[in-house]
């Protein structure tokens, strides 16, 4: 109970200062009064800007550390991130066809959807592939998946080149492929919520089963795991959330990645508390990095995504370093 109430102070205290942090840093004091109700300008644009943006921000990470945990459990390896199997080249795709293409829907719709759209596209292409070469492994989802994100990439790439011209501003492309959480109305807020909480539900239905996994196949199969089916099943459930959270926040790498070895020091190996400790993990490092985006270089904003790579890189290199040492 203490590990739970200890992770949910640093998340309050995380939107706190988040909600506080910008271009021009507001006081708590500020903050409980545009809760209140005050119709001052500045109270307004903490209510309806930057607290929908702080918690959208907790979503997306929470969406992240549990993909993260799905991935590292399902390919039983430290290292393995959310952004496998080419679910954010197919989102990152999608986006930029809905910001570079002219659609009759709103683009603050459209732009989710079609993220969306294109990361299940994606990892369903690389099922699809997997399973006509017979290499229904984790190993060969690995191999599709690298191929296919460097086939979207490039489309991608293509696709910047050929929609661009004088009236379309490609750094608005460029800065949600770098990662950046869309501000959504309190409605959005709603919806994230729920999408939030039945990720959640599905990633605690496979918790189990991620137990009997990391066992090994052979221990696996003899506790009446059919390891190719279910190995199938969580690779769909861990990209489903990832084009959740990249649908609303970009390309943010590294947050999938390090959630769950922290949550690991935290609650253990076990799969049922891990994976909400990796949401709430994810949620307070997404926060506080969204927090530096829009507050160290004021009145610019960085792309979210940078800040977690420069953050995360060398969180990845010591694990890599732990890794080869064992």
């Amino acid at each position: 109970m203490k590990v739970w109430l200890g992770l949910g102070a640093m998340l309050l205290l995380a939107v706190v200062v988040a909600a506080c942090a910008g271009h021009e840093w507001a006081s708590p004091a500020d903050l409980m009064r545009a809760i209140a109700g005050d119709q001052a300008l500045r109270s307004r644009l903490l209510f309806e800007w930057r607290l929908p943006r702080v918690i959208a921000a907790a979503f997306v990470g929470a969406l992240l550390g549990l993909g993260g945990t799905i991935y590292q459990g399902v390919f039983r390896n430290p290292l393995a991130e959310p952004y496998l199997l080419g679910s954010a080249g197919g989102a990152a795709l999608g986006a930029t066809v809905a910001l570079l293409a002219p659609f009759v829907l709103p683009q603050a719709w459209l732009l989710p959807l079609l993220a969306f759209a294109g990361a299940w596209g994606a990892t369903m292409l690389v099922i699809g592939i997997a399973r006509v070469a017979g290499a229904v492994d984790a190993a060969g989802l690995l191999l599709a998946g690298v191929a296919i994100a460097a086939i979207l990439g490039a489309l991608r790439s293509f696709l910047m080149l050929a929609l661009s011209d004088d009236t379309v501003n490609l750094q608005v492309v460029l800065s949600w492929v770098l990662g950046g959480i869309q501000t959504p109305t309190w409605n959005g807020i709603g919806w994230i919520a729920l999408i939030t909480a039945g990720c959640l539900g599905l990633a605690q239905a496979l918790a189990r089963r991620l137990d009997v996994l990391g066992l090994g196949e052979t221990m696996a199969v003899a506790f009446g795991l059919d390891v190719r089916r279910f190995v199938m099943v969580a690779v769909l459930a861990g990209s489903v959330i990832v084009a959740a959270a990249v649908a609303f926040g970009g390309l943010v790498a590294f947050v999938g990645l390090a959630s769950p070895h922290v949550a690991r020091w935290i609650v253990g190996p076990l799969h049922r508390p891990l994976l909400p400790a990796s949401a709430l993990v994810g949620a307070i490092v997404v926060v506080l990095a969204d927090a530096i985006a829009r507050a160290a270089l004021p009145p610019a904003e960085i792309p979210l995504g940078l800040v977690t790579a420069v953050a995360g890189g060398p969180f990845f290199i010591l694990l890599l370093a732990r890794r080869l040492r064992t």
